[in-house]
């Protein structure tokens, strides 16, 4: 069972997500908050597997909180930012920040509910076009800094080749049709790549993929 914590300032808002997460059979809305703050507080108490945040709050807006729960739980616990605008000034802080990914709240059910199943088992929410976004974004920003910098030699080359993918925004099915290998061992050299890096998930793997050169915005699929 997925444990979803459901993080937005507009009660009803909140009320569509809980009904339509707690239709799913693999699903349950453990909670819910209306602040950045208030989320903090109860993904100490609840301890869910996916929280759905708002990004724009009262009381702590959604990055800070996104920060605060990911330096402070358990390893496997993933954040999926939700914005009103896919062009969102905050996204790529909050990738940066360890979120799995984002969605923009009209987006249809099915791929509300798609995204948390994904983001659970370790996948990102990040289609090539806002990938593409994303990147310009960090383009412009530059570089995060790093405490310790990621050396991608750590990488086989065919684990940077499907990195480098990944950046582009591919899938595994699409990584493998490119590679003209399996779903499973794209699969398999994406969570070595996340293992030997030590970054969360794909959505730490896009950032990684700009930040050391092996994918640009103007290469994106």
């Amino acid at each position: 069972m997925i444990r979803i914590l459901v993080v937005d300032d507009q009660a009803l808002i909140r009320a569509g997500f809980r009904a339509l997460l707690d239709a799913e059979p693999d699903m349950e809305v453990v909670g819910e908050a209306g602040s950045g703050s208030a989320a903090v507080a109860e993904a100490e108490r609840l301890a869910p597997d996916v929280v759905l945040m708002d990004i724009r709050m009262p009381g702590g807006d959604g990055l800070e909180a996104t920060r605060a729960i990911l330096g402070a739980h358990r390893e496997g616990l993933k954040v999926i930012i939700l914005t009103t605008f896919e062009l969102d000034d905050y996204v790529t802080g909050a990738i940066r920040a360890g979120a799995s990914g984002f969605l923009v709240k009209d987006t249809e059910p099915e791929d509300l509910v798609r995204a948390v199943r994904a983001v659970h088992d370790g996948d990102a929410m990040l289609s090539p076009s806002v990938t593409r976004r994303l990147l310009t974004r960090l383009a412009a920003e530059g570089p995060a800094e790093r405490a310790e910098p990621i050396d991608v030699g750590l990488l086989t080359e065919r684990e940077r080749e499907v990195v480098a993918l990944v950046g582009q925004g591919l899938n595994n099915a699409e990584i493998a049709e490119r590679l003209f290998i399996t779903p499973l061992t794209a699969k398999t050299h994406v969570s070595r790549a996340m293992t030997k890096l030590d970054l969360r998930d794909r959505a730490q793997l896009v950032v990684l993929a700009y930040e050391s050169g092996l994918v640009r915005p103007g290469w994106l699929a």
